[in-house]
């Protein structure tokens, strides 16, 4: 596991990387656009008032939620585009800053017309889910600081992100709007800790694998992107490998979510709902463990309004809860003996956005927590010392060329 020292050093690297990258992306413009150079960092400062999220927060200032990325793309032919993103990312102990291939692959338009267009992607590729998870890793992208925790979660961010394989796209243009879809098949990321963590918790000497995962989203775009409605399925089997000495057995985990998303943009203000389903099966990892299967409900309603060119306002609900059939969770704490609130979570979030410069922003971010179903055991080792009632406070400075 990476030092704090190496995770400092890793993003200071990646951002001595992305500086002189911009400096060199006008020379690349010599190209005549066909190859593009873009980056973005951030650094964001966390204090909550109990529980720990990204780092040591409670009743602290955590430093230790960091992003620094950059993305290159190479229009070969105007059928043919190569993408990348190289990514370091700390997020408390969730994710350790190291740098890795955030997506990767060659993109061939295979059919193009002024009607649309459709063709195949190859390599690692952004995993459709919900309106935001491809742009995600952007600050400048996101709505607010985090995203929904009911919809995006942070704990378990590698498993969704991206995968290895291929994917299938088509769009179709028409005066009444664009109608999109993917379908995608490959092989996630589970060879980080945090995946095997988000499974079956902390200090499990086994190892995690994933079948392959399909992935299918449909987007209507109405009005000029007015309008957005979206559905997504996704299907992750997950299994757990024994270690030495583990008392588990070869336990299997499923999880299918399907997401219901709508947006509406009117010229000064947004309105974004997503709602997702979530069948979720454990099985076969023994006594020792909580095996059993559970239907999720998820959802958030999150407005914003743009009280200046530089100034935006956002307010947002967000609910989320492990089995819709024991919302309060009093079922699972009587079977495991953990506090029942670890089975939900209801966020009221507040947040204001100033764009200093184009490249420049300033966001700074109030949550009031019920609940801690979203936050991650690497942070929270002791699962009896949360606290159901709790707030959160965030500051982030972000720069993209």
């Amino acid at each position: 596991m990476y030092s704090r020292f190496a995770r400092t050093t890793s993003c200071i690297a990646l951002f001595g990387m992305l500086s002189l990258w911009a400096t060199a992306a006008r020379a690349l413009d010599l190209l005549g656009g066909d190859f593009q150079l873009h980056g973005f960092a951030s650094l964001t400062l966390v204090n909550t008032t109990d529980n720990n999220l990204f780092g040591q927060s409670d009743d602290q200032v955590s430093k230790d939620f960091r992003e620094v990325g950059v993305n290159a793309s190479w229009r070969v032919t105007p059928a043919l585009q190569l993408s990348a993103q190289l990514l370091s990312r700390v997020a408390g102990e969730i994710d350790n800053g190291g740098v890795r291939l955030d997506y990767g692959l060659v993109d061939w338009a295979a059919l193009s017309s002024e009607d649309g267009r459709g063709g195949i992607r190859l390599g690692r590729v952004k995993t459709a889910y919900g309106l935001y998870n491809t742009t995600r890793d952007v600050p400048f992208t996101r709505p607010s600081i985090i995203l929904p925790q009911s919809i995006y979660f942070e704990r378990t961010r590698n498993l969704t992100v991206s995968a290895d394989g291929a994917e299938l796209y088509f769009e179709r243009y028409g005066e009444s709007g664009m109608l999109s879809a993917s379908f995608a098949y490959g092989q996630p990321q589970t060879d980080a800790d945090a995946a095997k963590v988000a499974l079956v918790g902390l200090n499990r000497p086994g190892s995690v694998d994933s079948k392959l995962a399909p992935d299918l989203q449909v987007m209507y775009e109405g009005a000029g992107s007015r309008y957005r409605l979206a559905f997504t399925a996704l299907r992750l089997d997950l299994r757990y490998r024994p270690g030495y000495g583990d008392v588990l057995m070869a336990g299997r985990f499923k999880l299918t979510p399907l997401i219901f998303s709508a947006q509406y943009n009117a010229e000064a203000w947004s309105l974004t709902s997503e709602y997702a389903f979530r069948r979720t099966s454990v099985d076969d990892f023994g006594p020792f463990f909580y095996n059993g299967k559970a239907d999720g409900q998820s959802y958030y309603v999150q407005g914003t309004y743009r009280l200046a060119p530089q100034w935006e306002a956002l307010v947002r609900y967000d609910a989320y809860y492990a089995d819709k059939d024991d919302r309060d969770g009093k079922d699972f704490a009587a079977a495991t003996r953990l506090p029942r609130f670890t089975r939900f979570a209801k966020d009221w979030t507040v947040g204001l956005r100033y764009d200093v410069t184009p490249q420049f922003m300033l966001r700074a971010e109030v949550h009031r927590v019920d609940g801690t179903g979203f936050l991650a055991a690497q942070d929270n080792p002791q699962p009896q010392a949360l606290r159901r009632d709790w707030d959160i406070f965030m500051l982030q400075a972000s720069f993209r060329f």
